[in-house]
């Protein structure tokens, strides 16, 4: 079983990942306001690649200014922004590990105070004071996607992971209820997902065979429906521009929350499609060896770590050496979080979460 664990992945696109623990993009909030890498984010993301991750991602990181979705939020929105992705993709490369930025657009989940102005969706939603898109606005998000996948390039990202899931603005183009489009972004499934498509299709073209380009996608909440979320990742699979598939379950042992699915787990539903080359990998409530063991042996290609990641900087190599490794149990101190490498700004952003900091 130990095999498992230690096992490299060989995507299509030629890299390889030297084991099979992903590091999964976590909102922080602790680089400038201005998009530009801190010392405290590059600490907690270097130190994720020290600790045995075979791929580290970053946050969710702004493609536009405007499409900004938190405080302290990482960009890539400008070439201005080079000086601290070199140094971080040198330094997470040093460590053995690949370096993947998560390409990101907030769209009606940016908050207007901190944008300065309403913020953008596929339709016009009142209850976020959002306002829809233009059809030549669409087409300029595109290119920020593809241009902010080509600096990553340029500054030494192995990969990146284009951001589809949580309500953000690709999802919210994707979901029939939030978009109530009337071009060739709205109506069909097709054209609902044809920002998405285009924005892979994009980046493939402009940076080559041998980039590692991955799709997150989550199949319930935020007005998502699992029968199309699943059609989607299958066209994403039989155009085969992606490496791999990056599903956000919330809870890998869950079952859907759509009575007419909900006869098998989520994990379930997606490991039934027909992956071909494309490697799949899963978040939710993992945190022990025998969850990655289990994961794996079901299919899995690999595994992305958020909480057991935030409270074991060093969880794969942990994992790795003890088949019964266990996340240490909730809530844990501020000063444990910052032995593992979380800042003020990242520990005050934790105590969000009920139960992760104790008082």
């Amino acid at each position: 079983m130990k095999k498992e664990l230690s096992k490299k992945i060989d995507f299509p696109c030629g890299i390889q990942m030297p084991n099979p623990f992903m590091l999964a993009p976590m909102t922080n909030t602790q680089s400038h306001d201005d998009g530009r890498l801190s010392d405290e984010e590059f600490h907690w993301l270097t130190m994720r690649a020290k600790g045995g991750f075979g791929i580290t991602m970053t946050c969710a990181s702004h493609v536009q200014e405007d499409g900004r979705g938190f405080p302290g939020q990482l960009g890539i929105y400008d070439d201005d922004l080079q000086e601290g992705h070199e140094r971080l993709t040198k330094a997470i490369k040093k460590e053995g590990s690949l370096a993947v930025i998560q390409l990101h657009h907030a769209g009606m989940r940016s908050p207007q105070k901190l944008i300065g102005q309403p913020p953008v969706t596929a339709t016009s939603q009142e209850k976020y004071n959002a306002r829809g898109m233009s059809t030549e606005e669409v087409e300029h998000l595109v290119q920020s996607f593809i241009k902010a996948a080509k600096r990553a390039q340029n500054w030494g990202y192995d990969g990146v992971e284009i951001h589809g899931a949580h309500g953000y603005i690709i999802a919210q183009f994707l979901s029939a209820e939030l978009n109530q489009r009337d071009d060739q972004y709205g109506g069909s499934l097709e054209n609902r997902s044809r920002l998405l498509f285009e924005i892979v299709d994009g980046v493939r073209t402009a940076c080559g065979p041998n980039f590692l380009l991955g799709i997150r996608l989550s199949p319930e909440r935020f007005g998502m429906a699992l029968s199309e979320v699943k059609q989607v990742t299958q066209k994403l699979i039989d155009d085969d521009k992606a490496d791999f598939l990056d599903i956000s379950l919330w809870d890998w042992r869950k079952n859907p929350e759509e009575k007419e699915h909900a006869n098998k787990t989520l994990l379930q539903h997606f490991l039934d499609l027909n992956f071909k080359n494309v490697k799949l990998t899963v978040a939710g409530k993992i945190g022990s060896t025998s969850d990655c063991i289990e994961l794996l042996n079901n299919g899995v290609d690999f595994v992305t770590l958020g909480k057991a990641a935030i409270l074991h900087h060093d969880f794969p190599q942990m994992a790795m050496q003890n088949l019964d490794f266990q996340s240490i149990g909730l809530p844990v101190s501020r000063e444990y979080l910052k032995k593992q490498g979380l800042s003020a700004p990242f520990i005050k952003y934790m105590q969000r979460w009920d139960g992760f900091v104790s008082e």
